[in-house]
């Protein structure tokens, strides 16, 4: 009996192995195909790092490619907006609704579900009205992308979020620090926020990775993010435009990868803790 279960759990490994080499090769083949073509010679002939140290020099990429800077410094400003309005707009909504409106979850979970069903060409037409009078009053900075970018970002941000206010019980800690004398502000920033870190920074870090790949509404609203520079650049200079992919690629993998390890801590260090303890009487 021990010797089928031996062989039996040797045959789970080589398939969890062979699962795995297949996704690695899956995703790391194109990789590789980036990283051939950058560092190809004149001609095909050689290899050379002349791409990569172009794209290293911050002064001859600003001289050279301005788009390339335009929509490198656009992406990193859409990339902390976005996960900040999400963040305002989202853990204040979902918390209240778990502690006062429990019967409204389901319809702020369709709300936030909903723009998996929309594709991007219809946000965009429903969009455009609003972003006239945005660009009329305030504007027509590509910065503005961020509230399309918040509706894209929903879904994801959600589920994360949603994970972490299952994972801890919001109405007791509340209720006990309200008992303490904290005003709801004081609940919010330092009670939910640091039991839910892990939660907010996924769903942060799910919000920069879909900054920083997003095309379509940049392109069809005319603005130059990252992406859209990148697919302009790709006409006159093929290797920097797929050497800035690839930099981006593998950034946002190690963004997502990074998901696993952040956010974790002591038990009993939160702010909450301390609050609790320092209220306790002593022996």
């Amino acid at each position: 009996m021990s010797g089928q279960r031996a062989r039996f759990r040797r045959k789970q490994a080589l398939l969890r192995w062979a699962v795995l080499t297949v996704v690695l090769l899956f995703f790391v083949l194109p990789l590789l195909g980036m990283l051939d073509f950058t560092t190809q010679g004149p001609g095909g002939q050689g290899r050379t790092l002349e791409t990569w140290r172009t794209l290293a020099d911050v002064s001859r990429i600003s001289t050279d490619y301005p788009a390339l800077r335009e929509g490198f410094l656009a992406s990193v400003g859409l990339a902390v907006v976005t996960p900040v309005v999400m963040l305002v707009l989202l853990v204040p909504t979902m918390t209240w609704v778990r502690l006062r409106l429990p019967g409204l979850s389901r319809t702020v979970e369709f709300v936030c579900l909903l723009p998996l069903t929309v594709p991007a060409i219809v946000l965009v037409v429903g969009l455009t009205p609003v972003y006239a009078w945005v660009y009329y009053l305030l504007g027509d900075s590509t910065l503005w992308l961020g509230l399309a970018y918040v509706v894209l970002v929903l879904p994801y941000a959600y589920r994360a979020l949603d994970a972490g206010l299952r994972a801890i019980d919001v109405r007791t800690l509340a209720e006990a620090a309200r008992s303490l004398g904290a005003s709801w502000t004081t609940v919010m920033w330092r009670v939910i926020l640091p039991n839910l870190r892990t939660a907010v920074l996924s769903a942060s870090f799910l919000s920069v990775a879909l900054v920083l790949g997003e095309f379509t509404i940049a392109n069809l609203f005319s603005k130059k993010n990252l992406q859209v520079a990148m697919y302009e650049l790709g006409k006159s200079d093929a290797k920097i435009s797929v050497a800035v992919g690839l930099a981006s690629l593998v950034f946002a993998f190690v963004v997502l990868f990074a998901m696993s390890f952040v956010g974790s801590g002591r038990a009993g260090t939160s702010p909450f803790s301390r609050l609790r303890r320092r209220k306790e009487p002593t022996a």
